[in-house]
């Protein structure tokens, strides 16, 4: 691979993680950007999750003062995260080559879907159930399914993980946040486990690869972090526009190619 591919895809990278930090979906460009070097969907799946795992610490730590007083759900997003994501990247590893690039087109659908429909769920959501105070435990009523929703979260995250954000933002606005910083800080720690799981497990199998995945490391810490910064500065809507072009794009192209 050419140092201008690997800067290339550094830059994707870069924007990949800056796009998860302010309105997720990140994953709908870099995934992308890797297959479109010639690399399978199933080594550029895996590639992507080791890859953007820096970029999830610099959006980590970019949300850290967000996070004030929200320990107890720290801690409840932990478990359920990493056992979730461990069981999807076993069923990735799991998964042949061309099973994989028959799926994906769909895998992409779907997280652009849900990406669209983040918007009205979270409306409706929030409508439904009271903002609750976020340094305290929610209703218990709100917490039965609590685990068992982020275990499925982290299942899904861990085969493939575009989407997963959504996924969270519409739990935590069942449970009565309201304050989109904080859930964006919650959201972040949650993807944080479920990705760093996925990508030990990735790494220890031969489906990485590794120029590529330095390459996006780089940037996407680098845009993790700066895109958490400015999120809590611009708004949304032009950065979601963009996202669900590049995810219908995204779509159309793979399945042409898998057909």
């Amino acid at each position: 691979m050419s140092p201008l591919q690997l800067i290339l895809v550094m830059v994707a990278a870069a924007v990949g993680g800056a796009i998860n930090s302010i309105a997720g979906g990140g994953t709908l460009l870099t995934f992308p950007a890797i297959v479109a070097l010639g690399i399978s969907p199933l080594v550029a799946n895996a590639t992507s999750t080791v890859a953007l795992w820096p970029a999830a610490l610099g959006s980590m730590w970019g949300y850290r003062s967000e996070l004030a007083g929200a320990r107890w759900w720290v801690t409840h997003f932990t478990l359920p995260s990493l056992l979730g994501g461990a069981l999807g990247a076993w069923l990735l590893l799991h998964t042949s080559a061309h099973s994989f690039e028959h799926i994906v087109p769909f895998l992409v659908l779907g997280a652009t879907g849900l990406f669209m429909a983040q918007g009205p769920v979270m409306k409706r959501l929030r409508a439904a159930h009271p903002p609750v105070a976020e340094g305290e435990d929610p209703p218990p009523a709100r917490l039965a399914p609590f685990s068992m929703y982020q275990f499925g979260v982290g299942i899904y995250g861990g085969y493939f993980g575009a989407g997963i954000g959504i996924l969270m933002l519409a739990l935590l606005g069942f449970l009565g946040f309201a304050n989109i910083h904080r859930m964006n800080g919650l959201k972040n720690w949650g993807g944080l486990c479920i990705n760093a799981v996925a990508a030990l497990m990735f790494m220890a199998s031969d489906l990485v690869n590794w120029p590529v995945a330095m390459a996006m490391a780089v940037g996407g810490l680098l845009g993790g972090y700066g895109g958490s910064r400015l999120a809590q500065r611009v708004g949304q809507l032009w950065v979601r526009r963009a996202i669900v072009v590049i995810g219908l794009g995204a779509f159309v192209w793979l399945l042409v190619r898998s057909g």
